[in-house]
């Protein structure tokens, strides 16, 4: 008798605890549901929204539904990718049988990259410092860093004029960092509407 009521109790705990995986699971699943779509609104304000969405909706977990987290990680992967585009462009510079003014040109894209890199990376720390982004000042430096960097990302291709060639392959490059900086920007501005 007794071995028959400890297996019906630990039946019933058994089931009990099936019913509260699945309760969690359901929960877990309505809610990164809810960030997910967090993120598809808020990237309805940006000028590429499904480059948006996708470079963030990885990310849902993190961001959840905080306009901030969602700037932030916005810069962070702008930063990320400008970084990379960076190093492949050095790459890219090493290629022989460059004209002098490609060279020239490729120098001087790379150097925009760095600005780029660097007004990106002080725009995120900024973004990330305790108690500054509370200032209407702060703010204002981080939307002007990551309009330069978009600025510097533009001119980037200009130098390659007089090769369509290259100038396709850099633009290949740099078209998805602009992108990104263009719809960082444009998260950033959004919640800085909300803080006003």
């Amino acid at each position: 008798m007794e071995g028959s009521g400890m297996i019906k109790f630990q039946r019933r705990n058994i089931v009990l605890i099936i019913i509260l995986i699945i309760s969690s699971v359901s929960f877990i699943s309505a809610l990164e549901k809810t960030n997910v779509e967090f993120i598809r609104t808020s990237c309805g304000v940006t000028t590429y929204p499904t480059l948006c969405f996708n470079s963030l909706s990885t990310r849902a977990g993190a961001i959840q539904t905080s306009p901030k987290l969602l700037a932030q990680t916005a810069l962070s992967v702008t930063l990320d990718s400008t970084r990379t585009t960076s190093s492949s462009m050095v790459k890219l510079s090493l290629v022989h049988g460059m004209a002098p003014t490609e060279v020239a040109a490729m120098k001087d894209c790379i150097e925009l990259l760095n600005d780029s890199v660097y007004n990106l990376k002080q725009s995120l720390e900024e973004m990330n410092r305790p108690g500054a982004k509370d200032s209407e000042l702060v703010m204002s430096d981080i939307q002007t860093w990551v309009s330069s960097a978009l600025t510097d990302e533009d001119t980037c291709t200009e130098g390659f004029k007089d090769d369509q060639n290259m100038k396709g392959v850099v633009r290949g490059k740099i078209v998805n960092v602009a992108h990104l900086a263009s719809n960082a920007l444009a998260l950033i501005n959004s919640y800085a509407s909300l803080r006003g």
